[in-house]
């Protein structure tokens, strides 16, 4: 009868470290998606890195949780950058040294398809001077 009460109770507690990992997972998206449009990049990808059990937060026992997510400024470069959580609550994210977005240097399509020539000046009459 005991035995079976510390089984329920160890899946309960397991159960909500998974639902609050998860929780964190969506909130760590949530905030690098938002950031992500402040600093003018490309979003490419998040994931966890690591996670390790802590004291604090709003319960008492938490997680403490790095994540790495993935990001553009052209296209081209891919460059990435830390979260770190505890609990629900950020606690830092670290930004690598990286250039200024410049859409305009980005490569662009050459060719007739979309209404241009492929030439930088204008096109009259259809045909690149």
């Amino acid at each position: 009868m005991m035995t079976d009460l510390l089984l329920i109770l160890a899946l309960v507690v397991l159960a909500a470290f998974f639902w609050q990992l998860r929780q964190m997972a969506e909130l760590s998206r949530l905030f690098v998606e938002k950031e992500c449009v402040k600093q003018n990049v490309q979003l490419l990808a998040i994931a966890m890195e690591s996670a390790r059990p802590s004291v604090g937060g709003s319960t008492g026992l938490c997680w403490k949780a790095k994540y790495l997510f993935e990001f553009s400024t052209d296209g081209m470069n891919q460059f990435q950058a830390h979260l770190w959580m505890q609990g629900r609550k950020i606690q830092r994210i670290e930004w690598p040294i990286f250039p200024e977005p410049e859409w305009l240097d980005a490569p662009q399509a050459r060719g007739s398809i979309g209404g241009s020539c492929g030439s930088r000046r204008n096109c009259n009459s259809g045909k690149c001077h």
